[in-house]
């Protein structure tokens, strides 16, 4: 007997990443393909000492199921922080701590649409959440980019076309894959578009705290005053992507339903990696080690840009002011794929840019890098490996 996938998942495909990632588990692979954050940033001897003092005093208390909408002293914890230091969050928003921040897509789209409703995303963007919304069954329609951020002209557009949208994604700040910010003017129209068109948005901000030039832009949260805006974060990139906690700011009109679709997916989020955040923010200064991390970033990040420009010259690309990614784009006279492939030939590992399309047979001559899992060591070779492989196309 052969088991039946269903129609939702048959023509669904992994992550591209992760499916490079085991192909180039050979520590001699430069992973450019990554997505991690930089391992010399996580703080893992305050880890070591919070949670042995969690396990030592409170022992059961983290060990036991927890409550679907989050171990309550993170929650305020959260939501304290975010006021402060982003002003995001009202009294009608209700934060739900989840297990990453792929999760908040997950229940976001099984709470918001019915199958056959229509997404309204960027293009490119990140793998994981064009697959959770394909999970549900949804239509996907991409918007392009600019250096700014989602076109705006494009955004109204398919909104017109798609009067059965129910949401629009976007990953405002460094935006994986492309890098880039969404402008403020860019904002301030996107939420008003929703408003008009009674159209929720998605604002998924894993990378706003790697912030490494520039200032801060408000988010699209803090303009919402009619409660059509959920607010995803993570812990993953400025504390470990292992500890899995994440959180998403939701307006009460659908907190009921959010935390019904979050037991559905996995009834709680581990208490004990709860507890170890919330403690991290109690026993220690979390925005001045977001500043020290800032500095990894930002060395990084101008290490990878330089040496492209010095010995890639061919290779087009916006240079972000944070975050983990590169979009670089290829010249016309070489194959993406086959590139990539030459590359992993050659100990380099990048993700070939087709992954981050709504539709992979469209033409795309562009792959993303990462600049924060490889040493700068790596980042210096590998760039070079890059630069050798293209002349091979002359």
């Amino acid at each position: 007997m052969k088991l039946q996938v269903s129609k939702k998942y048959a023509n669904m495909k992994p992550s591209a990443t992760r499916e490079i990632l085991k192909a180039t588990s050979d520590p001699s692979v430069i992973a450019f393909a990554g997505g991690s954050p930089a391992v010399e940033a996580f703080p893992c001897e305050e880890v070591k000492k919070i949670t042995a003092e969690i396990l030592e005093e409170n022992t059961v208390s983290a060990l036991v199921y927890g409550v679907s909408e989050g171990y309550e002293p993170l929650r305020e914890t959260v939501k304290a922080w975010l006021k402060r230091r982003n002003n995001i969050g009202t009294d009608d928003d209700v934060v739900i701590i989840t297990a990453g921040g792929t999760q908040v897509m997950d229940i976001a789209t099984r709470v918001l649409c019915s199958e056959g409703d229509t997404v309204i995303c960027e293009e490119p963007s990140f793998i994981g959440s064009l697959n959770a919304f394909r999970s549900h069954g949804c239509n996907l329609v991409g918007v392009p980019i600019d250096s700014d951020g989602m076109n705006i002209e494009a955004l109204e557009k398919a909104i017109k076309d798609n009067p059965d949208a129910r949401f629009i994604y976007t990953i405002p700040n460094f935006q994986n894959p492309g890098g880039t910010t969404l402008s403020l003017e860019k904002r301030k129209a996107m939420y008003q578009l929703a408003k008009e068109n009674g159209i929720a948005i998605l604002e998924d901000d894993p990378y706003g705290n790697l912030r490494t030039e520039g200032e801060d832009v408000p988010a699209i949260k803090t303009l919402d005053e009619d409660g059509i805006v959920i607010y995803a974060g993570s812990f993953s990139k400025i504390l470990a992507p292992g500890i899995r906690v994440a959180y998403a700011v939701v307006p009460s009109s659908i907190a009921g339903a959010f935390t019904i679709g979050k037991q559905v997916s996995d009834v709680h989020t581990g208490v004990l990696n709860q507890m170890i955040v919330e403690r991290w923010f109690k026993e220690y200064d979390v925005d001045k080690h977001i500043d020290e991390i800032r500095k990894i970033y930002r060395e990084k990040i101008n290490l990878m840009c330089d040496m492209l420009d010095e010995h890639c010259p061919e290779i087009e690309y916006v240079r972000p002011q944070g975050g983990l990614f590169l979009w670089a784009k290829l010249p016309d006279y070489v194959n993406m794929l086959d590139y990539c492939k030459r590359l992993v030939d050659n100990k380099v590992a990048v993700v070939p840019g087709n992954a981050f399309i709504v539709d992979e047979s469209k033409p795309c001559n562009y792959i993303r890098l990462n600049f924060s899992t490889p040493s700068n060591e790596n980042i210096v070779k590998g760039v070079k490996i890059m630069a050798k492989v293209i002349k091979e196309y002359k």
